[in-house]
Order: C-alpha cells, then structure tokens, then sequence
C-alpha cells in the first residue's frame, strides 16, 4: 500500500516535537533524534531539508544553535512536505517519467491508477500538517471525505 518513507517519518516526528514548544524555542537535532530514538543523520538531514528547501524551520548555527518552526502548520499540507522531504512522487513510476515502461503500449491501468494518484495527491494537499500531527478529527473528518469523492 501507500507507504510513507523514513526519512518522512522522521520530518513528521520532528515537527510534532516541536509544535509543542514554546515559540521561540530550538530544538536540535540531538533533541529529536535522542527523543525518538531516530539515526541522528538522518534526522538531521530532514531537518536541514526542511529549513533550507522548504522553509518550514529556520535554523540556528553555534553552540546554542538549532531549529525552530518559522510556518504555520495549518498552512503546510502534507503534500506540501513530501515534496520537500523526497521530492516528485508517484504511485508508480510511469506517472512521473521516472523510467521507460516496457509494458507502456498494453497496460490496461494507467487510467485508474492515474486517478487513483490525483485523489491520494489532492487528499496530501487538504490534509495541513497541523491536522495530521495535532487534531485527530479533522484527519478523520478528511479521510471520510475522500474517500466519499
């Protein structure tokens, strides 16, 4: 099924930490990767990715440095950090150009599974990060909705 990759897990994970802080106040790396248990490069890359290609975080060098959300999570959808996170994606590999099909000219799927990749992309762009990582009702309330068309 759809799955969402580590390094997603890990933004996700990072960003939940953080909206629970003051605002204002760093959190690093260490701190997250400490906490959850994650590799610390790769929570740090995620990190990093998220401040300088998405601008979700802004980052703090030195000692006393670290990171801190600069957006407002109801305003960033989770379609919004998948790109930032892993780039272009798509259910299957066709629908990006990513590689030549060899089963192109007699697939009898593109169709559906085209539109089964616009829903699942326009249900990331409802979804705003604050919904997923804080109000549970409103994940449900758009999961219904989607799946109802």
């Amino acid at each position: 099924m759809n799955k969402i990759n580590r390094k997603l897990e890990y933004a996700l994970m990072a960003l939940k930490h953080m909206s629970k802080k003051i605002p204002g106040e760093l959190t690093t790396a260490k701190e997250v990767s400490d906490a959850f248990h994650t590799p610390f490069d790769a929570t740090a890359r995620v990190m990093q990715q998220m401040a300088q290609k998405g601008g979700f975080l802004r980052a703090e060098y030195g000692v006393n440095g670290g990171y801190q959300i600069t957006k407002d999570l109801a305003k960033v959808s989770m379609q919004d950090l998948v790109d930032v996170i892993e780039g272009p994606t798509a259910l299957v590999k066709c629908l990006n150009n990513e590689a030549p099909c060899e089963i192109k000219g007699t697939c009898n799927i593109v169709s559906p599974i085209t539109q089964l990749n616009n829903r699942l992309t326009e249900f990331y762009k409802s979804l705003s990060l604050k919904d997923l990582l804080v109000d549970k009702n409103t994940i449900a309330k758009k999961t219904t909705e989607a799946l109802n068309g």
